[in-house]
Formats: structure tokens, sequence, C-alpha cells
């Protein structure tokens, strides 16, 4: 049986000791006996620190995280291991239940870059040219953004979203990489991008891939939608993190460069250990800065509490349900 210490001595992007790996076995066990004590349940992104993920009920991105989220029946407490926006979607599709969010300093740049206030300005000033407008925005927004939607969308079903719509006119919030990478798909609308993206995605370069590709031409790339196009342009296959950890389970492929955050390559490294995975990655500040400290305290203290208004949250929700309704 592979022990911990094998498990995560895979893992690149931290040079785990022996002694971490005892540090995290004892928080370990202290979380399982607290998610008991509290009937919590504990979900965590992809991009989350190894460690844990290796002690979450649930892994995914954020579509996974929203469906889970929106299932989630016996469970008093979800402790969110992810974003703010993210714990947030969590307690509008589960009002009834504490949501906690281990550290509020885990933000989200792209969510920051659309302000609800701005947005219905925006909204108001398109809607007098084009009638039609639907305004479509990602999971990646705050749940005041997400009140003033007609729906929401994923990385990995944005397109089918957009095409769902009877819409001609789509106001596509807040990322502009995304937006591109939908325009693309689905040429027979017109998509008006928000000028958003997420810094870690952008700081790719195509640069990067080229020189990986060069030094192993049979290696296979597989790139976020966040990215810019000119690195896009470059992948074998473009998809959101769910997607690239499905793709990467079942293609007969030895070798991969995951061209994303750090943190989904060490999953993929953890969960398939007969394959490699090359990082084409940046570090998202955000997605590390909580601790496995963190999710304890949270759970011991019960807190961060996150609250979102009924006014914000019963629109929210309908925005989401009409994506659920749309992707089955």
């Amino acid at each position: 049986m592979t022990t911990l210490f094998e498990e995560l001595q895979r893992v690149r992007t931290y040079d785990y000791t022996e002694e971490d790996v005892r540090g995290f076995e004892k928080l370990h066990e202290e979380i399982r006996a607290l998610k008991q004590q509290r009937n919590a349940v504990i979900v965590a992104h992809n991009y989350y620190r190894p460690e844990i993920l290796k002690v979450a009920d649930f892994v995914g991105d954020s579509l996974e995280l929203a469906l889970m989220a929106s299932k989630v029946k016996d469970a008093d407490v979800i402790c969110f291991c992810g974003v703010h926006f993210m714990a947030e979607t969590a307690k509008i599709v589960n009002p009834s239940r504490t949501v906690l969010l281990p550290n509020l300093a885990a933000g989200c740049q792209l969510a920051d870059s659309a302000p609800a206030e701005d947005l219905r300005a925006r909204i108001e000033e398109l809607r007098a040219l084009h009638p039609d407008l639907a305004v479509v925005s990602y999971v990646n927004t705050t749940a005041a953004v997400k009140a003033l939607s007609d729906i929401i969308c994923t990385s990995a079903n944005a397109a089918k979203v957009v095409q769902s719509l009877p819409n001609q006119t789509i106001l596509f919030v807040p990322d502009r990489n995304l937006a591109r990478h939908v325009a693309e798909q689905v040429p027979e609308k017109t998509i008006i991008p928000w000028e958003g993206f997420c810094y870690v995605h952008q700081q790719i370069t195509p640069q990067e891939v080229q020189r990986i590709r060069a030094a192993d031409p049979e290696i296979e790339v597989l790139v976020h939608p966040e990215c810019r196009g000119d690195v896009a342009k470059l992948a074998d296959a473009v998809l959101s993190t769910s997607g690239m950890v499905k793709y990467a389970k079942e293609r007969p492929a030895k070798r991969f460069l995951v061209v994303t955050e750090c943190g989904l390559t060490d999953r993929l490294a953890m969960e398939v250990p007969d394959k490699t995975f090359l990082k084409g990655c940046k570090l998202c500040t955000f997605m590390k800065v909580t601790t496995l400290e963190d999710v304890r305290d949270s759970l011991q203290l019960m807190r961060y509490e996150i609250e979102v208004p009924e006014d914000i949250r019963v629109p929210a929700e309908r925005a989401l349900q009409r994506m659920f309704d749309v992707v089955g």
C-alpha cells in the first residue's frame, strides 16, 4: 500500500520531508475527528495544496464543486477549500447549511476584475444597442455578478451554455481569453468580452510551451482556455481542469505538458503515477494561501462563515440553475 510520504514525493511543487508528512498525518487525524464532530464535508479545488487534497471528501474543478455543493444533503457544514467566489457558490445553492472558507485571503483577481456596479452600467449601455443581449458569467465571479447574469458557465461548458441561448449577442464576463475560446467554438454568436483575465494563466507564454515541445516532440500539450490565444494554438487539447484529468487518464500517451496552475500537475502526479506530467504552469497565490492548519482551525472554531444576502442569492441561484438545466 502506498504511503502518504510516497504519494507526496511525486509532487514537484513542494519538497516534502518525512517530518512534514508526519505533521500532515497528525493534522489529518484532527481534521477527520472535527469533520465527524461537526457533521462536515470538505471539498477542495484541483489547484489546492496536495496535503489538503488528501483529506478532502471531494476534489474537482469549478463545475464539479458547484454540482457537488448543489447535491449535499446530509452535511450540516461545508468546509470549502477554494477561493471566495466558490464558497459563495456553495452557499447560494445550500442556503440552510453553514459554508466555511478556511482562509479569507483566498480571493480571486479574475473575479475582482468585474465589480457588480460596473457590470450593471455596462449591461444598461449594451442593452440600448443590443436589445437581445444575454449576460453569460463565468463561475469565477462574485455572487453579486451572478445575480445580474442570465446564466452561469464554467470553462468546461461555456460553449454549450452560449449555444443554448436564443440570443444573438452575448456579454461574456469576466475572462477575455475564455470569451475568445467560446467565440471560436460558437462563431454564429456575437461575443462581447469583458476585459478581465486570470493573472496566472496570462503569464504563460508560447515560448515556454515551444521550448518544452522542442525538447520533447512526442509530449501531449494540454492547455486551459483561460490561457492566451497564442498559447492555446499550441495545444493538442484545450480543456478545463476536469477535462485534463480525464484526458490524461484515458489517453495512451505517457508524457503530458499541463498548461494551467501548478496544483493540477500535483494532483495528476499522485493519481496517475505511471505517467509523467511536466509543468507549463504558474502558481496562484490565492489558491496556495490556505494551509492544513487553516482547515483544522476553520472546523474547530467554525470560521470563516460565508453569507450571501437573499436579494443576491435568489437571482444568482436562478442563473446557476439555468446552467445545471443546460448541462444536465
